[in-house]
């Protein structure tokens, strides 16, 4: 079972670093899990709206390059789907059951371009609310390791 993550940018502070390697530990007991790390973009201070989009447009063209054609795409954006963490065990053993390679997408910090979200299979969301993509990056961790741990019939905190 493989899964992978495609981000933009990296965790810069060590406590993110730490927390994401934990959860990478974790779930090595389960899958083989890959990180893809790909350079944010700049953002102008007083940038346009067809500047974001341009944006958008770069940093989508670059996470496309990394999905592989058999790749199944869980875009994490704010107009996905919210599941509990039983339901994300059942759905990510649907997915994983195929055999083909589940990628998680988190965009930058405009979001993901339309490309990108077209290109998925699963639109996810964790909630309305919004995070800091470092934040968000490690709550996936988090809740992919109980996803499995539930798909195993493990004991899990509720």
């Amino acid at each position: 079972m493989n899964m992978a993550l495609i981000c933009m940018g990296r965790l810069k502070e060590k406590y993110w670093r730490d927390a994401a390697a934990e959860y990478e530990k974790r779930l090595s007991r389960f899958l083989k899990w890959e990180t893809i790390e790909l350079a944010d973009l700049p953002e102008p201070v007083n940038s346009s709206p067809a500047i974001e989009e341009q944006i958008r447009k770069k940093e989508g063209e670059a996470i496309l390059a990394k999905i592989r054609d058999g790749d199944i795409v869980v875009a994490l954006c704010i107009e996905g789907k919210q599941l509990d963490s039983v339901q994300l065990s059942k759905k990510l053993t649907e997915l994983t059951d195929t055999g083909r390679r589940v990628v998680f997408v988190i965009g930058g910090s405009l979001g993901l371009s339309p490309e990108v979200t077209k290109r998925a299979q699963l639109k996810l969301s964790f909630s309305p609310m919004t995070f800091p993509h470092q934040l968000a990056r490690i709550m996936l961790l988090e809740q992919t390791y109980r996803a499995m741990k539930i798909a195993a019939g493990e004991r899990y905190h509720k």
